[in-house]
């Protein structure tokens, strides 16, 4: 027969044991604390990528507008038919970047 002493010490590795798999799951289950870091990363980053998001598709707008018939820009115009056209003066310098890399500062000479 198992003494009252033995009891006490299965009881107490026992409740350890419940104690410690709560613990563990707390930490590093799905719904963890671990979890929850990540999770608050990945939404941090989507933020950040709606945000950029959001800024092209400012830009692009305001370059369909300018585009529009009733406020057609000169200079979006001069732009666009020199890029589709392959045109340039004789006295301009042309840097040719990658189509998915924008310049920092564009400087024209006119």
């Amino acid at each position: 027969m198992l003494t009252r002493r033995t009891w006490q010490t299965i009881a107490s590795v026992l409740g350890a044991c419940i104690v410690g798999y709560f613990l563990y799951h707390t930490i590093q289950g799905d719904r963890g604390w671990l979890a929850m870091l990540r999770l608050q990363s990945e939404v941090n980053a989507s933020q950040a990528n709606l945000s950029q998001l959001q800024q092209e598709h400012k830009e692009l707008a305001h370059r369909v507008q300018l585009m529009r018939p009733g406020s057609l820009d000169p200079d979006l115009l001069d732009e666009k038919s020199r890029e589709m056209l392959d045109y340039s003066k004789p006295n301009e310098i042309i840097i040719l970047t990658p189509p998915d890399k924008k310049p920092d500062v564009v400087q024209r000479n006119k």
